[in-house]
């Protein structure tokens, strides 16, 4: 039998046990949940909002939020909380939970102009410190999702602004609700990867490449050697000003997965700081592209500079191309990628130009590339383009993809080929993927007579929206792998990147991916495979 006190300590146990777990789980935030209202002024316990500013204590199906609407565009619209601390809670640890949606934010003159959380840990005296986050949301998200992060309280902070605003937007609600700030025991941290540990030099301690020529379908250096170029694609400068590990991502494909080219997107607006990102002019930018040069030639391999924008040759290319030529005139590592994937034009407007429509409808098999809106514009065309690059002087080999996001390229025998006297010659680019079709007229017809570079492709085993019935990676790459090294065709698997889809990346760890990873590496380190079955 169970004595009295025995059941009275259990029971005080019991209630020590729970209100300590309520205190560690005790919200910091009052009324983060919006619920709590003792006025009758129509407003949230601890808010004050101003309603005349597009702030407003919402209702759905009985639950309460709050909505930020822009009022005023391109001005702010916030809601200001403070959360104190003593001196002794320095280092202690909290994690913020939060749920947001919004509807049609538009962003300000800055990309970062958005719908966002702002938080500062300040000083005593004011000042900012380091360690808090910002949470953000853009565009349209209609149902609410969930955030959570933790981070440290510094040192000498006195407290903690939280801060929910439209962040000088020209459009668009915000909605927030069950904001949840409590001290945790520790904040869990991920290990870090090898792309976040490795330390490379820039220097790779090699004599650079030879410059190429074209020469019939091949690729030669001075003495008349014939090259053959096959690496990967690493894709992040054409969505991020610094990128992601592109540097440590550069050497561990030449070195370790035996890439003797690197296909490196960029995009224009970054180089020349106009993205919205920059106040450099875009200095730092160049600056990381040149690095990568170097960090490739210095390893005794070859840079494809690949202009990452999409449907024809517009002025601003022609500017970006004079602006690179002259940078990299000559280089012996370095070649010119035109333009990333032309579309939705014809072969005439294609090499000499003319008008390019603004409106046309999206195509199955792309993806980012329909969300992309044009005016209608005057394309000079891709005769233009190389013809500017070789009026600097430079000589570098040109990477042309043609029609159909750069698959088709069978007008190139049909008298739509580029003209280039005075330079190394053309390499004409061509991305093939498990959606396409007929390898023979699109590109292998052309690689008798030129040299190919398959400046993208591969296989995943995530279904693309647009595919109907998709073919098994597994029969698919070493096909593809096939035809490649049957007809010594130069290319650059996309993509040394874990989101970039087709991924050649499991993780940070440079672990490849079964379904087209593991092909690729094995191709580069010289394992041979059979093209069974042409597409």
């Amino acid at each position: 039998m169970i004595k009295r006190w025995a059941i009275t300590a259990m029971l005080f146990c019991v209630a020590a046990i729970t209100a300590t777990t309520q205190a560690a789980e005790k919200n910091l935030i009052f009324n983060g949940n919006f619920e709590a209202s003792t006025r009758k002024t129509g407003q949230p316990d601890g808010w004050g909002l101003k309603t005349d500013k597009g702030q407003e204590w919402a209702s759905e199906n009985g639950n309460h939020f709050l909505r930020l609407t822009t009022a005023e565009p391109g001005k702010m619209n916030l809601v200001y909380r403070e959360i104190y601390f003593e001196p002794e809670d320095a280092g202690k640890a909290l994690e913020m939970q939060v749920k947001m949606r919004c509807d049609g934010v538009v962003p300000g003159e800055r990309p970062w102009f958005d719908a966002r959380i702002m938080m500062n840990f300040k000083d005593s005296n004011g000042k900012t410190l380091k360690g808090a986050k910002s949470p953000n949301i853009k565009g349209t998200k209609k149902d609410w999702i969930q955030k959570t992060f933790q981070m440290k309280i510094p040192e000498g902070a006195s407290k903690l602004e939280i801060m929910p605003c439209l962040f000088n937007t020209q459009a668009g609600t915000f909605d927030i609700d069950d904001m949840h700030l409590k001290y945790i025991d520790k904040m869990i941290e991920k290990p870090k990867t090898r792309a976040q540990l490795a330390s490379f030099p820039v220097d790779g301690g090699k004599h650079h490449p030879p410059m190429l020529k074209v020469k019939g379908n091949q690729l030669v250096d001075d003495n008349g050697k014939e090259y053959w170029l096959q690496g990967v694609s690493i894709p992040s400068l054409e969505w991020s000003r610094t990128g992601d590990y592109i540097h440590n991502s550069v050497v561990i494909a030449i070195e370790e997965w035996n890439a003797n080219i690197i296909r490196l997107p960029v995009k224009s607006p970054f180089w020349f700081g106009t993205s919205g990102w920059e106040d450099d002019g875009g200095k730092l930018y160049r600056e990381i592209v040149d690095k990568l040069v170097e960090s490739c030639a210095s390893r005794g391999a070859y840079l494809v500079l690949d202009l990452h924008e999409y449907k024809a040759i517009q002025p601003k290319h022609i500017d970006f191309w004079i602006d690179a030529a002259k940078r990299y005139k000559n280089h012996p590592a370095v070649m010119f990628g035109l333009l990333n994937e032309p579309h939705s034009i014809d072969w005439k407007t294609w090499k000499y130009g003319g008008e390019v429509k603004s409106k046309v409808k999206a195509k199955a098999g792309v993806a980012a590339e329909n969300k992309i809106t044009y005016n209608t514009f005057q394309s000079p065309g891709m005769q233009a383009c190389v013809d500017a690059i070789r009026k600097t002087g430079a000589k570098n080999i040109c990477v042309i993809g043609a029609l159909d996001w750069a698959y088709d390229l069978s007008g190139i025998l049909k008298g739509y080929d580029i003209e280039d006297p005075d330079g190394y010659g053309i390499m004409y680019d061509t991305h093939v993927y498990p959606w396409k079709s007929d390898w023979q007229g699109k590109f292998l017809d052309v690689a008798e007579k030129h040299p190919i570079l398959l400046g993208e492709n591969g296989c995943d085993e995530k279904k693309m929206p647009w595919q109907t019935n998709p073919e098994s990676p597994y029969t698919w790459a070493p096909d593809m792998i096939g035809c490649i090294q049957k007809y010594k065709l130069h290319w650059t698997a996309w993509s040394f990147h874990t989101s970039a889809t087709p991924r050649v990346l499991l993780d940070w760890d440079y672990t490849p991916t079964p379904f087209w990873g593991k092909f690729v590496k094995e191709a580069l380190a010289g394992k041979q495979f059979e093209m069974k079955k042409m597409r």
